[in-house]
């Protein structure tokens, strides 16, 4: 499956990068967000949509400010924060 968009992919990309950075694997960190470990696998790769609440709950468990994750799916599109 492809992933949905451009910024789905880089939104995946951007809670995979800070999940392996603090060394988390996928189900472990699945669990700790109290989310099914195959939605999850699925915003890792940009297949899904996930809702407000959803992204809230990957930053807390991330230890990151959810403006954070955006930045950093910003980055990884090449854009700068602000800029559209």
């Amino acid at each position: 499956m492809d992933p949905r968009s451009p910024e789905h992919a880089a939104f995946g990309r951007a809670i995979r990068a800070l999940r392996e950075e603090r060394g988390i694997a996928q189900e472990a960190f699945a669990l700790r967000c109290d989310i099914d470990r195959s939605h999850y696998s699925g915003m890792e790769r940009g297949e899904r949509n996930p809702s407000l609440s959803m992204v809230f709950k990957i930053a807390a468990a991330l230890d990151v400010r959810t403006s954070e994750v955006f930045e950093r799916a910003e980055a990884i599109q090449g854009r700068e924060p602000g800029s559209r």
